[in-house]
């Protein structure tokens, strides 16, 4: 079976940097696009980064500038670079990869980032 594992997150000081990873533990054929997205407590999920197949990226409004999403093809990976973290970045990260236009796909079981003093 296919499944997402990322890696990377952690504590980490208001204005500090982590970079989070996420990689396929099987085979996933006609990836359409690769993303981050974050879940805080009593907040909805949201879109963090996503990386197209067709070379265009998504951010956040509240991450541009901050965070870089990038890719490596080859290994069917996805990475995050985290810049300038403040406090209410704290959230899980979760991994997906998209490979249907309705939006099916694979899903990680997220990392912890928490920026605190």
């Amino acid at each position: 079976q296919v499944q997402l594992v990322e890696s990377g997150g952690g504590l980490v000081q208001p204005g500090g940097s982590l970079r989070l990873s996420c990689a396929a533990s099987g085979t996933i054929f006609g990836i359409r696009a690769m993303g981050w997205y974050r879940q805080a407590p009593g907040r909805q999920r949201e879109l963090v980064a996503k990386s197209w197949s067709s070379g265009s990226t998504n951010y956040a409004d509240s991450v541009k500038g901050r965070f870089t999403i990038s890719r490596d093809n080859a290994k069917n990976m996805v990475y995050l670079q985290m810049n300038s973290l403040k406090p209410e970045d704290t959230a899980v990260y979760i991994c997906n990869f998209n490979v249907r236009a309705d939006g099916a796909g694979y899903w990680g079981q997220g990392t912890q980032v928490t920026v605190s003093s």
